[in-house]
């Protein structure tokens, strides 16, 4: 674990980052253009799927938007904008994962957001609080939604899940769509380096693994309420190199444990994912 505290200079700007391309966007609209609804962008569902033999239940949220629009991962770039689920609605929900199929990567402006464009399903595994009950599961989502004009969407949607169910080939094709671990890919080590910076930490990530047919992405996500930077990434030889910057809000105590670093590479026809970063 690695822990220090934040000087009481840090920037509060830096909280406004996730918020930045949002607002870039709306300057560029042209001032008599007609700003679209959330009707007009976004349509969402709950799909109920099946109940399998150990009692856990996969259902999904299905969002579709309008061509060429966007939403985000769940680590969405610097610029980009996290989704948050609130289930607090939900009754015999004992707990809840959601599982994320390959995001794409784009550039807007200069700056990298990761995300879905057009349709994205996202499969939910729900473990109920007693499994010989229904479960009423509420979603209530907080999203942002971009195209040359970003805005943010709320949704509200939910399903009793009162028996087996069927398969849905849609939340099995996204489940099957998940990154997969880098060692299926080839990779043979990972190492780490952590050098401290006036407000945080950088991080600097080398994966021994073979390149990928296009460029490749590296995010990196420690968990918690840590700000992460876009990770500037490089090849030397069979070595993929990933640096990003980590902060922790204003006031409070850097708090970073490497086992815990997930790191995920993107490409354009792959995603690999693996957890824990030994240090070098």
């Amino acid at each position: 674990m690695i822990s220090h505290s934040a000087p009481d200079a840090y920037l509060g700007a830096m909280m406004m980052r996730p918020f930045l391309a949002p607002l870039l966007a709306l300057t560029a609209l042209p001032a008599l253009a007609e700003v679209p609804t959330q009707a007009d962008i976004l349509q969402a569902e709950l799909r109920p799927g099946w109940r399998e033999a150990d009692g856990r239940h996969f259902a999904a949220l299905h969002l579709r938007l309008a061509p060429h629009w966007k939403t985000y991962w769940r680590s969405p770039g610097d610029a980009g904008v996290p989704p948050v689920f609130d289930w607090a609605g939900s009754s015999n929900l004992g707990s809840v994962k959601v599982h994320w199929p390959r995001p794409e990567v784009f550039d807007f402006l200069g700056m990298q957001t990761i995300g879905y464009r057009d349709e994205v399903v996202l499969p939910v595994e729900i473990t109920p609080a007693d499994p010989s009950r229904p479960v009423s599961l509420r979603a209530d989502m907080e999203l942002g939604v971009c195209n040359d004009i970003c805005m943010p969407a709320t949704l509200e949607l939910g399903a009793d899940l009162t028996g087996p169910g069927a398969p849905d080939g849609l939340i099995t094709a996204a489940l099957a769509a998940q990154p997969r671990p880098a060692t299926e890919a080839g990779l043979t080590a990972l190492h780490c380096e952590f050098t401290p910076t006036g407000d945080g930490l950088r991080v600097t990530a080398r994966l021994h693994l073979p390149a990928a047919t296009s460029p490749e992405t590296v995010v990196m996500e420690p968990g918690g309420s840590l700000w992460v930077s876009d990770t500037e990434v490089r090849r030397e030889g069979n070595e993929l190199v990933a640096v990003a910057e980590m902060e922790p809000p204003r006031g409070t105590p850097l708090s970073f444990d490497p086992a815990k670093l997930r790191l995920t590479v993107l490409s354009a026809t792959e995603a690999l994912e693996v957890t824990g970063c030994p240090v070098e």
